[in-house]
């Protein structure tokens, strides 16, 4: 089945070959976003809320290109660099997932870039 590139307006280069998001048959797949710049820098250091709601908000800058809302969501996957960082890094989600929760998982790893601390991937079905 054919898909669509999802790249929303005044995005960043990608670290490496893929697209931000991927849209097929209705369901949108995120890439794993992290805390960037447009120029790949990880930003706000040691912010565990400052650097969810930045990857929160790129992922809704996806969903929302792809013509869906936060409302579409339907799982997340989540990595975390250290355990710690759980707590705040769900005071920032829960707020942008205020009604229904989509599914989600959640792993301690390490991520690509030195001072990330999260990393989400999302699907989301639009148009349902």
């Amino acid at each position: 089945m054919p898909f669509k590139p999802v790249i929303p307006a005044g995005s960043g280069k990608p670290l490496a070959p893929y697209s931000p998001g991927a849209l097929a048959d209705g369901v949108l797949y995120v890439s794993g976003t992290l805390p960037f710049d447009k120029d790949n820098n990880v930003m706000h250091l040691g912010d565990i809320g400052a650097q969810t709601r930045l990857v929160l908000d790129t992922i809704r800058s996806v969903v929302e290109a792809a013509g869906g809302s936060m409302a579409d969501v339907t799982f997340n996957q989540i990595f975390l660099t250290d355990w710690a960082s759980y707590a705040g890094m769900n005071e920032v989600y829960a707020q942008y997932f205020p009604g229904e929760k989509p599914a989600r998982y959640c792993i301690k790893c390490e991520l690509v870039k030195p001072g990330a601390l999260v990393e989400i991937a999302t699907t989301a079905h639009i148009g349902r």
